[in-house]
């Protein structure tokens, strides 16, 4: 039985009521898309903005002085200490903290050799946010003078440390460096890395660490 004109006529009509209401169910989903995209990238911004990154509560410098090793490290701009990296943190007879820190450097170009850095922490409003003015025993080691907050640590096990150099006029991070410590040089325990990963992520630097390897080289 063949369709009379008409029926083809309805039939028509009905396929493209279909196109024009599956086009604005797409359209719709599209939109809807859109706006949560955008909820969500305003929600990532807020969370990276560098005054909202917690830091550990109660910090307590005299429980975290000690050796350091540094397992992951987060880079700047411009490669500073690239492995066997280990800090030692002392507080003074009068209560100020100092550090010092080892680790492979490569100058001109192709010259390994170990750096030896110093460091005085200036205490600020906040007990685990630090100013950190550094400089190497060598003229041509890096100088400088940064933030050097402690976002967590249990102080027996692991530390995270967190440094922005330049912060972006919408409050988020430009150029920083991180380092994940252990007192251990064989790494963390296994029950620190979910911690150490939650922490990478809070501080929006999630996937942008390299592992510090301990080989020797610095004795």
């Amino acid at each position: 039985m063949s369709l009379t004109p008409q029926s083809n006529r309805k039939n028509h009509e009905i396929s493209a009521h279909s196109t024009v209401r599956k086009k604005g169910t797409v359209d719709s989903n599209m939109l809807r898309f859109f706006l949560v995209f955008c909820v969500l990238a305003t929600g990532w911004a807020q969370e990276c903005v560098v005054d909202q990154i917690p830091v550990k509560e109660d910090f307590d410098k005299y429980r975290f002085q000690g050796t350091w090793y540094a397992v992951a490290k987060k880079d700047p701009v411009g490669l500073f200490l690239l492995d066997n990296v280990v800090a030692n943190y002392k507080v003074e007879d009068d209560g100020k903290m100092t550090a010092t820190a080892v680790g492979r450097v490569i100058i001109l170009n192709n010259w390994e050799t170990c750096a030896n850095m110093f460091g005085s922490l200036e205490d600020t409003s906040e007990a685990a946010k630090f100013k950190l003015r550094y400089w190497g025993a060598a003229a041509y080691l890096q100088t400088g003078y940064d933030d050097h907050w402690i976002v967590d640590t249990d102080y027996d096990n692991y530390a995270i440390h967190y440094s922005c150099r330049e912060v972006d006029t919408d409050g988020t991070c430009l150029d920083g460096y991180s380092f994940i410590f252990s007192r251990h040089p064989t790494g963390l325990r296994p029950e620190d890395q979910k911690i150490v990963t939650q922490k990478k992520q809070e501080m929006c630097f999630l996937g942008k660490y390299r592992r510090v390897a301990h080989n020797g080289f610095c004795g």
